[in-house]
């Protein structure tokens, strides 16, 4: 009875290797391993995600500020004693803005104050007068509103990315200065702000004096239609204190600022910190202020060339070389890389040389790209003398690199036709040759062009191959011809995160933004392509 038990199991069922506890065991374990192997596979993709957007949103976050550019309105005169209209060229456009800009600050007299402040506008400025004018001859005569763009320096502390600047803030306390210009002496009717100092990074030194440095917090005192920066604090009698400043716009009068009539300004960043004077800062906001300067979409950029001037800096020369290197790149590695790929799939023997080349072509597609910009310095350039840095040099380098790829994904394709549609058209009488180009060529075609518009977006962003040829040079104009010089815009992404200047950051992000949609169009046009003309056998 207990053996019958034991063989057939309490309910009378009998007893399996499937079906006991170990069994049960054992398959729960799977269910844990294959649950684990989903949620580390679903944490994998989710963790690539997580990389991917905060790459995107760095980049984008990087790349706003590059396409807005701040513009300062100043009345320009273009009278007759200033621009002679029969010797246009001849003028110096850049001084009569200066002259503008000085003009709206009259208390700025000393040499080194004006060429700081004739540094606000950009050293552009001159050109695009000059562009304006010969495109509009109606600007002479007389005095007109022109918006000059600003300096790089003045144009990203508009944009909050030089200095921590923190709001006006009324004083409630009595301010008296002694004069309104110069060093002067100003009078707080209480000691708070010798707290305010101590906490902005202030030096405390005899006698409870506080000295504001160049490496502590900038306070600025604007009161009576002036600005004062404070440069030290002392307590005096009566509980006032007594501070020490510099007068950066001229106070009207040297009436006492009563309760609330006084406002300090701080500016967290130190100066010796930043790349933008106390000054500077004064003379923009007030400038901004008063309504004359305002944010524009940054057409510069988009469509001027390179320039060492960050807010001059453009990627249209860019876009035109690449564009010109891809024609020439299309134009050699297409043709021949399907002609291959026709002969090596559907003509050649099989033998020890086609199998060899076959081999060499897979190779070649995983050499690394500076090799074939090695093949191009020495080949085109030292051998053929070919112009450096030119789009058709370029090009050939970088058709040589998309060959391999484009004669796998041929081969491939044609390899996907069924071998059905050639033994039909053999069977009707079609030829080798018919057979090839007027049936499996263009049933291939959709896998052919997909590779091939891969092959291209991989070659538009390679940059090594092309540092070897010479388009890292350095080129303002914009190329006109496949022989000019040219740069394309990994090459020029690549100069640019090079330079030191804060403006080429956030181009830098900008380029690469514009270089990511070009990338991610040619890829949605091989995926529409696919989905499209793909057939499934």
């Amino acid at each position: 009875m207990t053996d019958a038990i034991s063989s057939f199991g309490a309910v009378g069922r009998p007893v399996s290797i499937h079906t006991d506890d170990a069994a049960k065991a054992r398959l729960k374990g799977r269910y844990r391993t294959e649950t684990r192997f989903k949620w580390l596979g679903a944490g994998a993709v989710a963790l690539a995600g997580l990389f991917l957007v905060l790459l995107l949103s760095t980049i984008v976050t990087q790349a706003i500020p590059a396409l807005r550019q701040n513009y300062v309105t100043l009345p320009i005169d273009l009278s007759a004693a200033k621009v002679d209209p029969a010797k246009l060229d001849e003028v110096n456009y850049d001084a009569i803005a200066q002259e503008a800009l000085t003009a709206k600050f009259p208390d700025v007299t000393s040499r080194q104050d004006k060429r700081l402040l004739r540094g606000l506008i950009s050293t552009g400025t001159g050109v695009f007068l000059r562009k304006d004018i010969a495109a509009d001859p109606g600007m002479l005569g007389g005095t007109v509103d022109y918006a000059v763009p600003l300096d790089d320096f003045a144009d990203l502390y508009l944009k909050g990315l030089l200095a921590d600047v923190g709001s006006d803030e009324s004083i409630s306390t009595s301010v008296t200065p002694s004069q309104t210009s110069g060093d002067i002496d100003l009078t707080f009717g209480d000691d708070a702000m010798l707290a305010l100092a101590r906490g902005h990074g202030a030096t405390e030194g005899e006698n409870g004096m506080f000295t504001l440095t160049s490496g502590a917090s900038s306070l600025l005192v604007a009161f009576n239609g002036g600005t004062v920066k404070l440069t030290s604090l002392s307590p005096a009698a009566n509980g006032t204190v007594i501070a020490k400043g510099t007068v950066i716009e001229a106070l009207d009068s040297t009436a006492p600022a009563a309760s609330g009539q006084a406002f300090l300004r701080v500016i967290e960043t130190p100066e010796a910190s930043r790349k933008i004077s106390d000054k500077v800062i004064v003379w923009l906001d007030t400038l901004k202020s008063a309504g004359l300067i305002e944010s524009r979409f940054n057409s510069i950029f988009f469509f001027t060339g390179a320039s060492r001037e960050p807010e001059l800096a453009g990627v249209w020369g860019a876009v035109v070389g690449s564009f010109l290197t891809m024609i020439v790149t299309l134009a050699i590695a297409f043709p021949i890389g399907v002609s291959a790929a026709i002969y090596l799939e559907e003509f050649a023997p099989k033998n020890r040389l086609t199998t060899m080349i076959e081999v060499n072509i897979n190779n070649l597609a995983a050499v690394p790209s500076i090799v074939f910009g090695l093949l191009g310095l020495a080949v085109f350039l030292n051998f053929f003398g070919m112009p450096r840095s030119a789009p058709v040099v370029g090009g050939m380098v970088l058709a040589l690199m998309t060959l391999p790829i484009i004669i796998i994904a041929s081969r491939a394709s044609l390899r996907a036709v069924p071998p059905s549609i050639r033994e039909a058209a053999l069977g009707i009488g079609a030829s080798k040759v018919q057979t090839v180009f007027h049936h499996v060529l263009p049933l291939a075609m959709p896998g052919i062009m997909t590779g091939t518009i891969l092959g291209m977006a991989h070659a538009l962003g390679e940059t090594a191959p092309l540092l070897m040829i010479g388009m890292v040079a350095f080129i303002v104009d914009i190329p006109g011809g496949f022989t000019d010089p040219a740069t394309i815009l990994p090459v020029q992404i690549f100069m640019w995160a090079d330079f030191p200047e804060a403006g080429f950051q956030q181009k830098t992000s900008a380029a690469i933004l514009i270089l990511l949609v070009f990338l991610v169009i040619m890829n949605a046009i091989a995926v529409i392509l696919r989905r499209r003309f793909e057939r499934r056998w």
